[in-house]
């Protein structure tokens, strides 16, 4: 059964803000691959990684250029970006990091979807939910198949960590990241070394 916590939890809307601010593109490599962030000052909006080189990364982001508008790729010059980027790269290296504190923005959302993302931002490192579990937390239990979607099209992985959101039959599903399911399964080992993975629980 659903917790209380766990309930008014999944009700928290995913952090975002629209103000208008400069966009940027930071492109770093990491031991999972060459990563890219698209931010707005510190909130990020879209984030890519898994790529064999530093232009295939840059080119995944000016492919998607046309959900928020170009964007200039420069060296991280936001101490908050530059701190993110190294929690990223520990994270690579099998640092824990939950990146709850990390805003984002994702853009026009339904209700559903935010609740969705918001929920999943709530599993912690080193644990898996279900497509139906996840449901259920977004106050939605019979749209497991809607939350697959939402996990299918996140733009914002590891900070909203999709990979954590597994099949009922214990399968570890698609994965949209460079990789596919083998590097959903490379995460999922490489936290599970940490902690014991425990399906089905929050933070």
């Amino acid at each position: 059964m659903l917790g209380i916590r766990e309930a008014r939890r999944a009700r928290t809307p995913v952090r975002k803000e629209n103000a208008s601010k400069t966009e940027t593109i930071v492109v770093f490599s990491t031991s999972l691959g060459w990563m890219a962030l698209r931010v707005a000052g510190e909130i990020v909006r879209q984030l890519t990684f898994g790529h064999p080189s530093r232009d295939a990364a840059v080119g995944l982001m000016e492919s998607l250029a046309t959900t928020w508008g170009a964007a200039e790729t420069v060296a991280p010059q936001n101490p908050g970006v530059e701190s993110l980027i190294a929690r990223l790269q520990d994270y690579a290296n099998g640092v824990p990091d939950d990146f709850r504190d990390v805003q984002i923005d994702v853009g026009q959302q339904s209700e559903f979807r935010s609740r969705v993302l918001g929920a999943c931002r709530e599993i912690d490192y080193g644990n898996t939910a279900t497509y139906g579990e996840l449901a259920v937390w977004a106050n939605s239990p019979l749209a497991a198949r809607a939350v697959g979607t939402c996990m299918a099209t996140n733009r914002i992985p590891l900070i909203v960590p999709c990979h954590r959101v597994v099949r009922s039959g214990g399968e570890i599903g698609p994965y949209s990241a460079p990789g596919g399911s083998l590097m959903k399964g490379r995460l999922l080992e490489m936290e599970a070394g940490c902690f014991s993975a425990a399906p089905g629980r929050l933070g």
